[in-house]
């Protein structure tokens, strides 16, 4: 069994309010991006457990410790599944915001599900994700979605994008979760991201916001210089997805990338 898991964006992130747990109550529209994929490769083994290996971009991090992994040990702990042999091929930058190592756990879960015929709803495939985190549920469904409390309540939204062109831009800059949340005071804004993705995509420039763009562009000027370049590019509208560090910009037409930015991972496509 082979699966191609989507990444994603964030159009808006507010951060409200501080939760009991350490964790953040938030609200956030994610939107899938398809054409930037993992590639996942997942084969019934006559071993016991999960025999993980990955090419690609570097993993950097002990197999046992991949969210592929933690998928596998959660379907077999919770349903006795047999042995697999997994390879993940990585092309989703880490560090970026672009949930690759979320979709691949999801993926996990998804492909299992089908291998073993576990007959499992979509409900309590999300409700597995949720245990290995926040961005998981998303990736269950990978359909645009309002993402509230910690990122794992989702709400589908009416949104198309399709037929837009987007480009995203990585930089070899390294943000962690927990760097991004200590430079943000949260607050409950005025109008929240749903509210304003009903909207058209030329009224976001201004009113669409990420709250970690604030303290990480003082940080990582690069960041905001890409987030410009974009827009001299003609974008209509440009953010950092999540905590960072990659940056996009959704275009009415086809771009031309500059230059100055094709030292960074650049990925060029059309949403669908």
């Amino acid at each position: 069994m082979i699966t191609f898991p989507a990444s994603k964006i964030n159009l808006g992130l507010s951060i409200l309010n501080r939760r009991e747990d350490n964790y953040h109550n938030i609200q956030t529209v994610m939107y899938p991006v398809e054409g930037l994929t993992d590639v996942i490769e997942i084969l019934k083994s006559d071993d016991s457990g999960c025999q993980f290996s990955s090419s690609g971009l570097i993993v950097d991090c002990q197999p046992h410790k991949n969210l592929c992994v933690k998928a596998y040990e959660l379907m077999r702990t919770r349903y006795g599944l047999g042995g697999v042999k997994m390879h993940l091929h990585k092309k989703v930058p880490f560090g970026a915001g672009l949930g690759g190592g979320s979709a691949d756990a999801a993926a996990v879960l998804n492909g299992l599900n089908d291998l073993f015929e576990l007959h499992l709803y979509a409900e309590n495939l999300r409700s597995l994700a949720a245990e290995l985190g926040s961005d998981i549920p998303f990736f269950i469904d990978s359909q645009s979605a309002v993402a509230s409390s910690r990122g794992e309540v989702l709400q589908p939204v009416g949104l198309s994008l399709a037929g837009v062109n987007i480009v995203i831009i990585k930089p070899d800059i390294f943000v962690s979760t927990a760097e991004a949340y200590s430079g943000v005071i949260p607050y409950v804004p005025q109008i929240f991201p749903s509210d304003i993705v009903s909207q058209p995509i030329d009224c976001w420039r201004d009113r669409l916001v990420n709250d970690f763009e604030e303290s990480l562009f003082v940080k990582f000027p690069l960041l905001r210089e890409i987030k410009e370049q974009l827009y001299e590019m003609g974008a209509i509208y440009a953010s950092m997805s999540g905590s960072g560090s990659a940056m996009f910009g959704l275009f009415s037409d086809d771009v031309s990338i500059p230059d100055c930015l094709k030292n960074h991972f650049i990925y060029s496509g059309v949403l669908g």
